[in-house]
């Protein structure tokens, strides 16, 4: 399955949306909406260029820059700030589809540029999938990364769910049963674990309940 592969070629990729602009960001106000949407293509291709180059520092760069000029199309966004500039006209269906697909291409594939980094942030893998997970919720490669950042940080239930859906599309993969395998295993452990205590607590109470059913007798023998 192509999400589950470390050198798959990403769609786009996307760092924070909430990043310092580029130069000539403060321009793309006045372009027309068309104008913006190429553009916002073209430089998620320039990412998925150097991604195969395996360059992933310039690609971040240009999946960022693409977030940013969509972020000034995106409805959701401009509605909190309604009011403050110029407002553009409504996009199309046409529009919002490839704007919401953009997004979603950019924010999958910086999942993927992340997984591939010497020290993986697997909390940002996990925040750019859920964002994807917003618009698609059965975005195979999402719930994939989904999976992988949440069994890495401990939550293996959540992996364990995410890992499933994945595994019911694509049941062939080797990647993917693998993580799931280790979810499950994990589990198991968790589950072992708190058998084991609960069993340690049963014990300890049994060993006391003799002294405590001998004391009442001795203090009644003594009393009279």
């Amino acid at each position: 399955m192509e999400a589950a592969g470390a050198d798959e070629t990403p769609e786009a990729l996307g760092a924070s949306a909430t990043e310092q602009s580029p130069p000539g960001h403060s321009e793309t106000s006045s372009k027309p909406i068309k104008t913006l949407l190429e553009e916002a293509v073209q430089l998620k291709m320039k990412g998925n260029a150097f991604y195969k180059e395996k360059n992933i520092r310039s690609a971040i760069g240009y999946y960022h820059r693409a977030l940013l000029v969509l972020r000034g199309l995106d409805s959701n966004v401009m509605a909190a700030v309604k009011g403050f500039g110029p407002e553009k006209p409504p996009l199309t269906s046409e529009q919002e589809a490839l704007l919401r697909n953009t997004q979603v291409d950019c924010y999958n594939n910086l999942a993927a540029c992340l997984l591939q980094k010497q020290k993986v942030d697997y909390g940002r893998v996990l925040e750019y999938s859920l964002r994807v997970l917003q618009w698609q919720p059965g975005n195979v490669k999402a719930l994939y990364r989904a999976g992988v950042a949440t069994l890495e940080m401990g939550d293996a239930q959540t992996a364990k769910q995410y890992l499933t859906k994945v595994c019911r599309q694509q049941p062939n993969d080797a990647n993917v049963r693998e993580r799931l395998q280790r979810a499950e295993e994990k589990l198991n452990q968790e589950l072992q674990k708190e058998k084991a205590m609960y069993q340690g607590m049963f014990s300890s109470r049994s060993k006391d309940g003799p002294a405590e059913r001998v004391n009442p007798a001795n203090r009644a023998g003594d009393g009279v």
